[in-house]
């Protein structure tokens, strides 16, 4: 009987679509993904579903939406937010199918330690926790996390045991290590399926090797042209130092970029000299994007395609052409394409779409329309609904994206607030600069179609979100 192929599936934290060479937008060096893409069929319409850390990995593990996965936000102190164990995920399905896992990296998907004891055993601060073996782990049999810290520079991990493991190397070539270390020590009997996730290039963005910034000496690294002069982070907080900070933060993040570039250059020379190119599944995306002063915000957790826009590359060769597809992606099909495509049956709980028959006849077309969605998630926030009697999730905002539009509804991030429609053309406007306002969606044919579908979507998912 003929082995299963193996998963390789990496993904960079706050990477946006943008940031990539082959894309030909932001002014990024990237030659190893960019050949990785010659060979893959990429992805030009790939969307967060939610474009936030938890949200977007509790909808990639289940192929649920985070309404349906309760993990609306980040799992935070304060915030009874995690991953049910109950869950079924795809790690659970391709361990139930012979399948040895592999988790390296940012997990973020547990009740952050804090939130149950004062003094963690583990040394875990913060946001961060250790995931004892067990059920929360989903059947990721070989496990090197850690919840949620930022430091690049100086991480650290956890095993089996709550001993904390501190390391002096940049977290995505010490991951890289380790998972360079699990490919080469598999049981060659068994399919593996090997999940990274590198925190950069998620801030704070100087946290990056001087070798990476190098490569960007005496470069004109021009600003994206909907960058505003003053801007803020997704809470409302202003960044202090301007443009000139701006440039800064804009070359580290590109820098942090290269650095995965040489990184996952070392995982695909591995796949080759170990023979393993033909029968392994390599993806090769992101959680979310980053903004990077685009419309005067920094960070995440709005609808701008700088946001919620994602790389997506995928190689098998001799199954998976060499194509590009504009396909809607969204992350809650990933788990289903991903099975369809192992030939794996997809569980019944899964909310998202098996896009695999695309992938493998190379055609255009599939969804018309993916879901994204952002809720009140601030500590604070959700006590000033809950004082207020109200439910924080029938907030924030949701949206539709298309091909040719992304159309939101925003309730605000308190009570209260007024709410808002806006319209994007993206064909004719591709940096969103000329948001149209909509004060009567059954007015506007456009805005009055899209809103159909965004209620019985919610109707679906039983989102709370009121119109």
């Amino acid at each position: 009987m003929k082995k299963k192929p193996n998963l390789i599936y990496i993904f960079a934290d706050q990477w946006r679509r943008q940031a990539v060479g082959y894309e030909k937008e932001d002014p990024v060096y990237t030659p190893n993904i960019d050949a990785f893409a010659q060979e893959s069929t990429v992805f030009t319409d790939a969307v967060s579903v939610c474009p936030l850390c938890s949200p977007h990995r509790s909808s990639l593990l289940t192929g649920k939406y985070p309404i349906s996965t309760g993990v609306y936000t980040n799992c935070k102190v304060g915030a009874d937010v995690m991953l049910s164990p109950e869950e079924v995920c795809i790690s659970d399905v391709l361990a139930a199918s012979g399948y040895k896992n592999g988790y390296i990296g940012k997990w973020h998907l547990d009740l952050s330690e804090l939130n149950h004891t004062e003094k963690p055993k583990s040394g875990a601060k913060e946001w961060d926790a250790f995931t004892p073996p067990g059920p929360k782990r989903h059947q990721f049999h070989n496990w090197y996390s850690y919840g949620a810290w930022d430091e690049h520079l100086t991480p650290h991990y956890w095993r089996n045991s709550p001993e904390k493991i501190k390391v002096n190397q940049w977290s995505v070539e010490h991951e890289t290590d380790r998972a360079i270390e699990f490919i080469k020590n598999r049981n060659e009997d068994d399919p593996f399926a090997l999940f990274v996730s590198w925190n950069p290039p998620h801030s704070p963005f100087e946290q990056v090797p001087e070798k990476y910034r190098k490569l960007y000496e005496g470069k004109d690294l021009s600003l994206r042209q909907n960058v505003q002069s003053s801007f803020m982070i997704h809470t409302g907080e202003e960044v202090a130092g301007g443009i000139a900070k701006l440039r800064e933060n804009q070359l580290n993040y590109f820098a942090a970029v290269s650095g995965i570039d040489e990184q996952f250059g070392r995982i695909l020379q591995t796949l080759r000299k170990e023979k393993l190119e033909e029968e392994t599944i390599v993806v090769l995306t992101s959680d979310h994007g980053e903004m990077m002063g685009s419309h005067g915000l920094m960070a995440k957790h709005v609808w701008y395609e700088e946001s919620i826009g994602i790389p997506f590359a995928i190689r098998w060769p001799q199954i998976i052409p060499q194509a590009k597809s504009n396909v809607l992606l969204n992350t809650v099909d990933i788990m289903p394409t991903l099975l369809g495509l192992l030939q794996i049956d997809i569980p019944t709980s899964v909310e998202g779409k098996d896009l695999s028959e695309w992938i493998i006849q190379a055609e255009n077309g599939g969804p018309e329309e993916a879901f994204i969605c952002a809720y009140p998630g601030r500590v604070q926030a959700i006590q000033q609904f809950r004082d207020a009697g109200l439910d924080n999730r029938a907030y924030g905002w949701r949206a539709i994206r298309t091909h040719k539009y992304t159309y939101v509804i925003h309730h605000g991030y308190a009570p209260n607030q007024e709410s808002i429609r806006l319209l994007y053309s993206l064909k004719d406007d591709p940096l969103q600069l000329a948001s149209k306002y909509i004060e009567d969606p059954q007015a506007h044919p456009i805005a009055g179609t899209l809103e159909e579908k965004l209620k019985k979507w919610f109707t679906e998912v039983e989102d709370p979100f009121l119109l």
